[in-house]
C-alpha cells in the first residue's frame, strides 16, 4: 500500500479507532500465521474459524493495527497495538478496499468468465505492463476476500490493476465490482462453470453480464466475439463495447499456425494486421490473448507493442504448462477444470507430439456441475474418444469413471488414486510421449507429477 495512516483506514472501514491514528501503515493482513511488524490485521470470521482467537499472538507479533468485531479481556494488547473496531470485519475489509482504491485512484480493469479468466488476466496485464506500472489479481485471489487484498496491495506508482472477478452463486460479481468499480472489463466467455448453484447457462451469463453492466460510462469492455451471450449482454453495458476472437470481432486472431510450443497468428486490430507468436499452448489460448490485445488497444497501446508483449507472456502455474519427466512431456493443466477448459484441453493434446509419440489424456472429476455432472463427464469421455487418442486414463471417484466408461475406440483404465495411476504411467509410456494432466482443484492432478517423479 501507499502509506496511509491507521485514522484513514478506519474511516475506510466505518470502524472506531482507539490507538495513535497517525501511524501509517503500508500492508493488510488476513493470515495471523504469516503476520509482520507493521502491518494490519483483520480478524475474519468463517464457518470453522475465528480469528480473532489469534489476536493476542498477532499483537505479540507485532502489528500495528488488529481490525475486530468483538473485543475480549484476554486480549490485553500493547499501547503499540491500536484497535480498529467494527461491525463486521469481512464487510470492513471490502470497505477498507473500496475507499483506498478511490484514493489511490488507478485504472481498474476487472475480468470474469467461465474459462480462461486467469490466463486472459496474466495476458492482459502483461500487456497493460508497456503502458504503465500495472499489477494484477496474485494467483486465483479473485473472490469477496481475495479481490479486496488485491486493491489493497496496489503500491507507489500503481497505475493499472488487472483484477479477476470469481463466482459460483448469484450476486457474488456485483458485490466484487461494488469494492473494484472497474473502469474497464473482460468477459471471457459464458459455459457450463458453476451450474450445479445457478441452474442454466442463460443464468450464468446474467451473472457474469453484471461485470459489463457495472463498468462506468466512458469506459471500456471487450466481449468474446464467439460467444453466443456476448451480443446479449452488450446492450446492458454503458461502457464503450468491442469484441474479440478467433476469426471475428474488432480485434480478430486468424491464420492459426500452431507447434510444440505455441502458436504463430495474425492479430488484426481493425484493418491493421501484426504478426504475432503466443509461446503457450492451445487454439483457446489464442481467444484469451485477442481478448487482451483488444483492451490493451483499447487502452492506447500500439498493435506492434501488443504482439512483442504476447511473444513474452508466461501463465500462472498449472496452466497449460509444459513439463519434461524423464523424456515424457507432460502438460499440466491441473488447476482447475469444467466441460468447456476439458475439451479444449483435449483437442490441443491432439495437436501434440512427433512420429511415434503417445498421447494420453489423465483426467480427474469437474466439480460444480449439479444434476449434469453425468451428462457432461461422459460427454468429455466421448469427445477425448473421437479424438482417437493413444489412452484416456481418469482417477478418483464415480465422476472421474463416467469420462473413461464414456471413452469408446480408445484404450481407457479407471484408477481410485494418483499413486496407482502413477504407477500405471510409469509401466506403460515411452520416451516422447505427451500427457495432459487436467481436472477440477478438487481433483489434485498435480500429484500425479509428484507421484511420477519419486519413482
Amino acid at each position: 500500500m501507499i502509506p496511509v495512516s491507521l485514522q484513514t483506514l478506519a474511516q475506510f472501514a466505518a470502524g472506531t479507532l482507539r490507538g495513535d491514528g497517525t501511524r501509517l501503515v503500508t500492508n493488510v493482513n488476513t493470515d495471523s500465521r504469516k503476520i509482520t511488524a507493521g502491518e494490519v490485521f483483520v480478524a475474519l470470521v468463517g464457518d470453522k474459524f475465528d480469528a480473532h482467537d489469534f489476536i493476542p499472538e498477532v499483537a505479540a507479533a507485532g502489528a500495528a493495527a488488529v481490525v475486530i468485531s468483538r473485543t475480549k479481556p484476554a486480549f490485553r494488547l500493547p499501547p503499540s497495538c491500536a484497535v480498529i473496531e467494527v461491525g463486521d470485519t469481512l464487510l470492513a475489509l471490502q470497505y477498507m478496499a473500496r475507499g483506498y482504491r478511490e484514493h489511490h485512484a488507478p485504472l481498474i480493469i476487472g475480468l470474469t468468465g467461465s474459462n480462461g479468466k486467469t490466463s486472459t488476466k496474466d495476458l492482459a496485464a502483461v500487456i497493460m505492463a508497456r503502458k504503465c506500472q500495472t499489477r494484477a489479481t496474485f494467483g486465483n485471489l479473485n473472490n469477496h476476500i481475495g479481490l479486496p487484498l488485491t486493491l489493497l496491495s496496489l503500491r507507489e506508482g500503481d497505475q493499472c490493476c488487472v483484477t479477476e472477478m470469481g463466482m459460483n452463486h448469484a450476486g457474488e460479481i456485483k458485490v466484487l465490482t461494488d469494492i473494484a468499480k472497474p473502469d474497464a472489463g473482460i468477459i471471457t466467455n459464458v459455459g457450463m462453470a458453476h451450474i450445479e448453484y445457478l441452474g442454466t447457462q442463460d443464468a450464468i451469463a446474467w451473472e457474469k453480464g453484471t461485470l459489463a453492466a457495472n463498468v462506468r460510462a466512458g469506459g471500456v469492455v471487450v466481449l468474446n466475439a464467439n460467444d453466443k451471450y456476448s451480443e446479449v449482454i452488450a446492450r446492458h453495458c454503458q461502457a464503450s463495447v468491442s469484441m474479440a476472437g478467433v476469426g471475428c470481432g474488432d480485434v480478430a486472431a486468424t491464420n492459426l499456425r500452431a507447434d510444440a510450443t505455441g502458436t504463430t497468428f495474425t492479430l488484426d486490430f481493425g484493418g491493421e494486421k501484426v504478426e504475432t507468436r503466443l509461446p503457450i499452448l492451445g487454439e483457446h489460448m489464442v481467444g484469451n490473448a485477442a481478448l487482451a490485445a483488444c483492451m490493451g488497444w483499447r487502452q492506447g497501446i500500439a498493435p506492434a507493442e501488443i504482439a512483442d508483449a504476447l511473444n513474452q507472456a508466461k501463465l500462472t502455474g498449472g496452466r497449460v504448462e509444459p513439463k519434461v519427466i524423464k523424456g515424457i512431456q507432460f502438460i499440466d493443466d491441473s488447476y482447475n477444470a469444467n466441460p468447456d477448459s476439458m475439451i479444449a484441453g483435449l483437442r490441443t493434446l491432439s495437436t501434440l507430439g512427433g512420429a511415434g509419440s503417445r498421447r494420453v489424456a489423465v483426467l480427474g472429476r469437474m466439480g460444480e456441475l449439479g444434476p449434469i455432472a453425468e451428462t457432461e463427464h461422459r460427454r468429455v469421455g466421448e469427445f477425448a474418444g473421437s479424438l482417437k487418442l493413444d489412452a484416456v486414463f481418469s482417477v478418483g471417484g464415480s465422476e472421474a469413471a463416467w469420462i473413461t466408461d464414456a471413452a469408446k475406440g480408445v484404450s481407457s483404465e479407471h484408477f481410485p488414486d494418483h499413486a496407482t495411476c502413477a504407477a500405471r504411467l510409469r509401466e506403460w509410456l515411452r520416451e516422447g510421449d505427451v500427457v495432459l494432466l487436467k481436472g477440477s482443484r478438487s481433483a489434485r492432478m498435480e500429484q500425479i507429477l509428484t507421484h511420477f517423479s519419486a519413482s
